[in-house]
């Protein structure tokens, strides 16, 4: 973290660069002054030793931080277990919905995004409006957190269907004329 526009000093701003680096306990752990005026600093902390905290952690409800905060400090503690830190950290993540719970994907790997068949358009179309819906909130979340993503490239529906695009012959099958096709015996 970069902190700018600090107390005059010898005709500029003062500023500070704080490091924040994962450590058993909070504690200001290294400063030095590289240059006049500027200031850098390393804060150790057990809130950033998962690779993910700086992104997640701010986002999680009041109950879920302190739930993380106590296995964090569990582990500071060596109560727990590097496995028992990361089963209770994938609970967290799970309870947060940020993770799939083992049912969960299951169900996916059973019946993922390939394997999804439809019995009537109606149900084709609840499910679209539904995975929209879910789109639309990560985008929020993304948002929310200033993290950049990409909108998909449009597909047309024929590109979805690939090379079941119907032809004429299929056309007639369609109708539901159980006669001859075309010139064909």
């Amino acid at each position: 973290m970069w902190m700018r526009d600090g107390d005059s000093c010898h005709s500029r701003s003062r500023q500070s660069k704080v490091e924040l680096t994962c450590g058993k306990s909070n504690r200001l752990a290294h400063v030095s002054e590289p240059s006049t005026c500027v200031y850098a600093l390393t804060f150790e902390t057990p809130l950033v030793c998962h690779p993910h905290s700086l992104l997640v952690y701010p986002a999680l409800p009041t109950a879920l931080q302190q739930r993380w905060d106590q296995v964090e400090q569990d582990l500071a503690d060596e109560l727990i277990t590097a496995q028992g830190y990361e089963k209770l950290l994938r609970a967290l993540f799970q309870d947060a919905g940020y993770l799939k719970t083992p049912e969960e994907s299951e169900s996916t790997q059973e019946g993922g995004a390939q394997g999804l068949v439809f019995e009537t358009l109606d149900s084709c179309s609840k499910a679209h409006k539904e995975l929209s819906k879910e789109i639309k909130r990560l985008q929020s979340v993304l948002t929310q957190h200033g993290i950049p993503y990409t909108k998909p490239v449009e597909t047309s529906s024929s590109e979805h269907l690939g090379s079941k695009i119907p032809t004429d012959r299929t056309a007639e099958q369609l109708l539901g004329s159980p006669g001859l096709l075309g010139n064909t015996l």
